[in-house]
């Protein structure tokens, strides 16, 4: 039993290392492009937790989260380019809000 749960173990961590070389090597534009897709679903959640109004708190969230997500942001993407893409991960979330009943009930059933 205990050799079949470090087997497993191991599994996963050999999993999350390729990935991970994976990503460290796809071209910078492919991370950026990956980054700008994950910042959509983002600031979806971060919309649906906090709620409109709270521009400065959610941006400081999403950075938060990224740099979880995304490590390698902090030390080659000035906060002022994230900011700019999250203001772009913003409108398309302002148009999907306008365009598809489904993302705005997701985002404000519990309002």
């Amino acid at each position: 039993m205990n050799s079949q749960i470090i087997m497993a173990i191991i599994i996963i961590i050999i999993a999350l290392i390729i990935g991970f070389i994976w990503f460290i090597k796809l071209p910078n534009n492919k991370k950026v492009a990956n980054l700008k897709e994950w910042l959509k679903f983002a600031v979806v959640e971060t919309e649906k937790l906090l709620g409109s109004g709270t521009g400065q708190f959610k941006l400081r969230y999403v950075y938060g989260l990224a740099i979880k997500q995304f490590p390698w942001i902090v030390s080659l993407i000035p906060f002022e380019t994230f900011s700019l893409w999250v203001d772009e991960a913003l409108e398309w979330m302002e148009q999907q809000l306008e365009q598809n009943e489904k993302i705005d009930s997701y985002i404000n059933k519990e309002k």
